[in-house]
């Protein structure tokens, strides 16, 4: 791939022998996302073989996987903002670099471990990981106003084609874990032969873009200066993303609530002073709010789903599996966006799956076995579908003068959503529900389990189940023992890590112990109950979705119906 691949307007891409550069560029662009669902989904399933092979403790491990959804909205941000400046293809080749270097530092953690030990083996791995975080984010960031400029006038149907890519990924990386696992007394095939698969896309989306031309976005093919661009996005919109900057400031990066505040308005102030204080469009950042939600819903309720409802079938693996279909509906259902659009418009498509989703929540919440579970998933699958891609295409259709900048501020502000709002607002409400029914159903045994000190999201605090303590009771003190023994051994273990892990494990075998048979069934219920009511609470995320698409319907029809503006409107 070459650095300097050239820029072409979006006219010089028309005719007959440029329309193979449209689809080359498309598939290129889904294969690139197609590698970071690929190389998600295995991940998740080698992290066993990382703790067993290099010692690593859950806690460790979460480190190594930790920053995901957030860096990832970041990166997406940041590259947006330079993308016109440089152009699309030498940001996809910084994308392809990336996941490259990524690879090397993750297959050198053996050599690593044989050299350094662990301390070692936790860089290349933590390393390898950011670095395929920053590679994805990249990658997002160009390929979607790249997909939107190829294709102007059938926006909503290629960018569901191009993002057909992530549950495409998440089912190859998902299906080659599942065979690859070992079970029953086989060994599982080396991590580093699985974590390999990823490099197949990266190599295929790095060879379908070498020598091809780039074409600059709509907004800078038609003369549009970067401060105009950033001037759609205006101060309405800015607020928007710099909310959840202050969020972050404060929930990720640990600063007390008046300094992320303050950091989040001087970013406002900074950006206002760069577009000369222009307000932006409110149509833009309603769009940029409804965005958070679909963030919150989607990927949000995709980081427990499959927990939640492997606990309702009472089988982890039937929950990987469900997870597994829904992705697979996922991919064959957003390669018919086109039709359905040009029928109900973008709009109408969005409400229609804000109502899908709002439905399969609920019934999920409320499934009872395996067929239920399959129907309200299938329910919920067809109503998350079109969500993402879909909101992509009316951003750039109603905003194109913002180029790469207004569409990278819609996928950033999905990803800090998800990240901040959606992961943990969810999981708030397991907490908040589980302990409340375990605390009437035995209150000698919430206070048995209870966290020490009360979690927290936004406002709400609630006193949630002690994980740790949980986790000991499920595998009845095997992994507290482990990472016991493990930090024993490590020479630069801090003793107050050793201590802390030691009065885990005295609390189990001194006491907890002996109450486990009785304990596990009421914890377990409280976990299920708690999954439950989660699901059905998000189901008003989409709810409240479906009333904005209404809102939207409603304004653009007195407007006289929905249409795509023009650069110059």
């Amino acid at each position: 791939m070459n650095a300097s691949l050239s820029s072409s307007s979006a006219t010089d891409l028309d005719g007959a022998v440029t329309d193979s550069h449209r689809q080359r560029l498309l598939w290129a662009g889904f294969m690139a996302i197609l590698a970071a669902g690929v190389g998600f989904s295995i991940r998740a399933g080698i992290l066993g073989q990382w703790a067993e092979q290099y010692g690593f403790t859950q806690t460790e491990l979460g480190a190594i996987t930790g920053g995901g959804l957030t860096g990832f909205g970041i990166i997406i941000l940041l590259s947006s903002l330079i993308a016109d400046r440089i152009g699309f293809g030498k940001l996809m080749f910084a994308a392809f670099i990336m996941h490259l270097i990524s690879a090397a530092l993750t297959l050198a953690t053996g050599a690593a471990f044989a050299a350094g030990g662990k301390p070692l083996a936790f860089q290349c791995l933590f390393w390898g990981m950011f670095l395929f975080a920053i590679g994805n984010g990249i990658a997002e960031a160009v390929v979607n106003p790249l997909v939107a400029t190829l294709f102007p006038s059938k926006k909503a149907h290629y960018l569901n084609i191009l993002h057909a890519g992530w549950p495409g990924g998440l089912i190859l990386g998902g299906l080659a874990s599942y065979f690859m696992a070992g079970g029953a007394g086989a060994k599982p095939v080396a991590w580093q032969i699985q974590i390999s698969l990823f490099l197949i896309p990266v190599i295929l989306y790095g060879l379908m873009m070498l020598g091809q031309r780039f074409p600059k976005s709509e907004a800078s093919s038609s003369g549009i200066s970067y401060r105009d661009m950033l001037g759609e996005l205006g101060l309405v919109g800015a607020a928007v993303i710099c909310t959840l900057l202050a969020l972050f400031f404060k929930s990720d990066l640990g600063f007390p609530p008046i300094v992320a505040a303050g950091l989040g308005a001087a970013l406002l102030a900074a950006f206002g002073a760069a577009t000369g204080f222009r307000l932006g469009h409110p149509l833009l950042a309603f769009l940029l709010v409804i965005q958070a939600l679909v963030g919150y819903v989607e990927l949000g309720t995709d980081s427990w789903i499959g927990k939640i409802t492997g606990t309702i079938m009472a089988s982890p693996a039937n929950g990987l599996l469900l997870f597994v279909y829904t992705s697979a509906l996922l991919f064959g259902l957003r390669f018919f966006a086109g039709p359905i659009v040009e029928k109900i418009s973008p709009l109408g498509l969005l409400a229609v799956s804000a109502l899908f989703g709002a439905t399969g929540l609920t019934l999920l919440g409320n499934a009872e076995g395996a067929v239920m579970c399959v129907i309200a998933a299938t329910v919920y699958g067809i109503g998350k579908t079109f969500l993402w891609p879909t909101m992509l295409a009316v951003v750039s259709e109603q905003f194109p003068k913002g180029g790469a900048i207004t569409m990278g501020a819609a996928g950033g502000v999905g990803m800090l959503a998800a990240g901040l709002l959606g992961g943990p607002g969810i999981g708030f409400l397991q907490d908040q529900n589980a302990s409340e029914n375990l605390r009437q159903a035995s209150p000698a045994v919430f206070e048995r389990y209870k966290s020490p000190k009360e979690n927290e999201f936004l406002w709400l605090k609630t006193a949630g189940l002690d994980g740790a303590k949980v986790g000991v009771l499920e595998d009845g003190g095997k992994e507290a023992q482990r990472a016991l023994d493990l930090l024993k051994g490590e020479k630069n273990a801090k003793p107050e890590a050793i201590q802390s892990q030691q009065n885990l494990v005295d609390w189990w075998t001194s006491s907890a112990q002996q109450t486990a048979a009785t304990d596990k069934s009421l914890v377990e219920a409280a976990g299920l109950f708690g999954g439950r009511r989660a699901l059905t609470g998000t189901a008003l995320v989409p709810a409240a979705m479906f009333a904005c698409y209404a809102l939207l319907l409603g304004w653009f029809r007195m407007r006289g119906g929905y249409q795509a503006r023009g650069m110059h409107h």
